[in-house]
């Protein structure tokens, strides 16, 4: 199977089933790697090095950013998040796809580097279907929803900037509306 670009990136508000669709494509394509992000937030118990992230002192993280090693990051909650070219550029040269999870910045920042990049946002049919995926994952305070329902309005209109809005209604009909757009016709 043919992708139309090795740069394939989500976004989408919490919730909106991005993580779950990257981890729907890899399971299928073997050819697709999912980016991993470095961070300065410490390791949890079971996370490792270089799977669920890299994990890098505040000052490392701050020399790469110094040499723009960087393709996208942000500092959240005080811990900085990005994603590293070399990273990418490698994965990219051993011809693989990387899918690319990622909040609307980071997407819109990884297209300037990557004009190919094919960036699609997915969007929840509704606000009251969003908060109720939320509210099912229990991982989320009334407080958390709020604040995540405030970033609404701000990500939707960065969608607009994106290649492709896919609204995921259906988990399945999305995943095949996504395949649609990144593949190329036999």
């Amino acid at each position: 199977m043919k992708f139309k670009s090795p740069y394939i990136v989500f976004s989408a508000p919490s919730g909106g089933g991005k993580t779950t669709i990257v981890k729907m494509l890899h399971k299928k394509y073997p050819q697709t790697v999912i980016s991993v992000s470095a961070t300065t937030r410490p390791k949890r118990p079971g996370e490792r090095d270089g799977v669920d992230y890299y994990f890098l002192t505040r000052e490392e993280f701050e020399r790469k950013i110094k040499e723009g090693k960087f393709l996208e990051y942000e500092e959240v909650h005080g811990n900085y998040y990005g994603t590293l070219k070399e990273v990418v550029d490698n994965h990219v040269r051993d011809d693989r796809v990387v899918l690319f999870d990622i909040d609307v910045n980071g997407a819109l920042s990884i297209k300037k580097h990557y004009p190919n990049a094919i960036l699609i946002f997915i969007k929840p049919p509704s606000e009251e279907v969003l908060v109720e995926r939320l509210k099912k994952r229990h991982t989320e305070t009334e407080e958390s929803i709020r604040r995540r329902l405030q970033r609404l309005p701000y990500e939707y209109e960065q969608a607009k900037k994106f290649d492709y809005v896919v609204v995921n209604d259906d988990l399945e009909q999305t995943l095949k509306q996504v395949e649609e757009i990144i593949l190329e016709n036999d």
